[in-house]
């Protein structure tokens, strides 16, 4: 058993899979769990029961163990009543149990303002941005990247600078993009764009050079034209490791997302996250990350799904 498991480029079976699959779930799920309900590991605080005779302390109150545990001392040193609390967690880190509640009540839970989105009001603006930024991206990236990695001329007029501008960091045009596009979803777009265009475009143009050469030498011979060639050979060739490429973008587009916005922007999810952190609901902080992550890996999944579906072969070279 253990010989197969970590048998070099071996694939596991399906029930192998399935339980690995949700043991990479489980071990973070089982270290946070750990973190938060063991006492010893990292309860930093002691949140406050009943502050006895120390004046500044106060019912609910979280204080640092090394402060609580001098003041204990001096109050039983000096015969006043004792202050009596539990060691927990700092705020910031809820426990699962929490945040599985939150992941509920966030949806459910007003605004405190009126001016606020609801949780799903976030969500929906946010992949809206997501959508257009990358849906832009792909429709100008894919082709140019398609012809750089077929003629070398093309390579040499593309590449070159987006070599040198994949190296700018995309928030670096926030205050411009606010300035000419205005504050509302516009510059948000313009992010995610600035962040995937210009890897999309050299990701494409390296996977379009690893298709087999003898099948652009065999449609030569049996007289392929340009046009012919690109569009009947180099496409289709490449096609399904260019469907897995734009899931592997798409998620490079997310990561864009909390950057694009912070830039002038006043909703999306992460307004969300940064109003609960302000109001100190951290366990909505952590239900907000999560959907995103939920939400991502709901998308690639699908996106697998409808991959197999319309490129059946691919399917079957895979298991052999």
């Amino acid at each position: 058993m253990f010989a197969q498991l970590f048998a070099v480029r071996k694939k596991l079976d399906t029930k192998q899979r399935v339980y690995i699959s949700i043991l990479s779930f489980l071990l973070p799920l089982m270290i946070w769990s750990l973190v938060s309900y063991v006492p010893f590991l990292w309860h930093t605080k002691v949140q406050i029961t009943a502050p006895g005779d120390v004046s500044y302390f106060s019912e609910g109150m979280l204080v640092d163990r090394e402060l609580f545990n001098k003041e204990l001392k001096a109050a039983s040193a000096e015969a006043r009543v004792l202050p009596e609390g539990y060691r927990t967690n700092p705020i910031y880190l809820p426990a699962p149990h929490e945040v599985a509640t939150a992941l509920y009540t966030a949806f459910t839970t007003e605004p405190l303002r009126r001016n606020e989105n609801w949780l799903h009001e976030s969500l929906w603006e946010s992949i809206q941005v997501i959508f257009w930024g990358f849906m832009i991206s792909s429709i100008l990236g894919v082709p140019l990247g398609i012809l750089a990695g077929t003629y070398d001329v093309f390579s040499r007029l593309f590449e070159p600078f987006i070599e040198f501008f994949r190296y700018l960091p995309a928030p670096a045009f926030g205050a411009l993009a606010v300035a000419i596009l205005g504050i509302h979803e516009a510059p948000k777009i313009a992010i995610i764009f600035i962040g995937t265009f210009f890897q999309q475009v050299l990701v494409v143009s390296n996977t379009t050079r690893k298709l087999d050469p003898s099948l652009l030498e065999a449609a030569m011979t049996l007289g392929a034209k340009r046009l012919s060639l690109l569009f009947r050979v180099v496409v289709p060739g490449i096609i399904t490791h260019l469907f897995k490429d734009l899931r592997i973008l798409l998620g490079w587009a997310w990561t864009y997302l909390i950057v694009a916005e912070l830039i002038g922007a006043s909703s999306g999810i992460t307004w969300f996250i940064t109003q609960q952190a302000r109001y100190k609901n951290f366990d909505n902080v952590y239900a907000a990350i999560i959907i995103i992550g939920i939400i991502g890996l709901t998308t690639d999944l699908i996106l697998a799904a409808i991959g197999r579906r319309i490129f059946p072969w691919e399917k079957g070279t895979a298991r052999a």
